[in-house]
């Protein structure tokens, strides 16, 4: 295998097994054709029709929105067709820069196909040994992705909550970072990427930060999520994303970033080099 693999992993997908959903002239998000079926038992929700679905427009406010669509996913989820709520809030937010339409709970996003957002933290460490990364092994009870690699801090993105003060709670909860030691965090850009599932289409923006530490530092979980922390020399973290699938899907597209915008990852190292730099930052499918 190849970093690029990790590329194309995670921009995946085949629309044709989809339809779009719209909040008024806001495309929302992608449903698959079996799930927007499902929705014409709801007619005073949602107006379905071969090729689209519509949110019904009588629906004028984000939180009577929001108020039906989970009434909605409640009832499915009471039936088993859902996953039931983890009573966490994400914004029903077409673009990060636009005007949130409604909120919904975060086991549902990828099942309406929404576009969803998250923090990514790397951690690492300078020295005469050169640049070593702090890694976190996912805790084994945990709903998703137990066991995997992920980046130091890494967390979804709420409504309600700044980028900022959601990446300084993640540190906290997840790696025991005092806020003033987090403060010292740079942010470095996103990362998107479009990829179909099981559940449906994820449509994910990765806000990244790179927060150099102190060598005596040690991280340690609080909050329950991570089993362990181990700080890595870069090179090795390198080849594990080149040669396995270790990681979390996602926590590989963080590492391909910190390694090309470090200059630890060039187009000597790697044949497919552009593919990796301009795969990083894929467009969602519209309409």
């Amino acid at each position: 295998m190849a970093y690029i693999d990790h590329i194309v992993r995670c921009n995946d997908y085949d629309l044709g097994g989809f339809r779009p959903w719209f909040i008024g002239d806001d495309q929302a998000g992608w449903m698959r054709h079996t799930f927007a079926e499902r929705l014409r038992a709801f007619p005073e929700i949602f107006i379905v029709t071969e090729s689209r679905v519509w949110l019904a427009p009588d629906l004028e406010t984000p939180a009577i929105r929001s108020q039906q669509l989970a009434a909605v996913c409640t009832e499915l989820a009471g039936a088993g067709e859902l996953p039931a709520a983890r009573g966490e809030l994400f914004p029903v937010l077409p673009h990060w820069a636009g005007t949130q339409l409604a909120s919904l709970d975060r086991a549902w996003v990828t099942h309406f196909g929404l576009p969803a957002y998250g923090v990514h933290l790397n951690g690492y460490v300078s020295g005469d040994a050169g640049t070593e990364m702090w890694i976190a092994r996912r805790a084994l009870g945990k709903m998703t992705y137990p066991g995997q690699l992920d980046n130091l801090v890494a967390g979804g993105q709420p409504a309600g909550l700044g980028l900022y003060e959601n990446m300084v709670k993640e540190c906290a909860e997840e790696a025991d970072i005092p806020a003033a030691l987090a403060a010292r965090m740079r942010s470095t850009g996103q990362i998107t990427y479009a990829m179909e599932v099981g559940e449906g289409l994820k449509q994910d923006t990765l806000f990244t930060f790179d927060l150099e530490l102190p060598r005596e530092f040690e991280p340690h979980n609080t909050d329950g999520e991570v089993d362990s922390f181990r700080l890595a020399p870069i090179a090795e973290v390198a080849a594990i994303v080149r040669d396995t699938y270790d990681f979390k899907f996602n926590c590989n597209l963080v590492v391909l970033d910190f390694l090309v915008r470090h200059g630890l990852l060039t187009a000597d190292d790697a044949p497919d080099f552009g593919g990796i730099c301009t795969g990083l930052h894929a467009e969602f499918p519209r309409a």
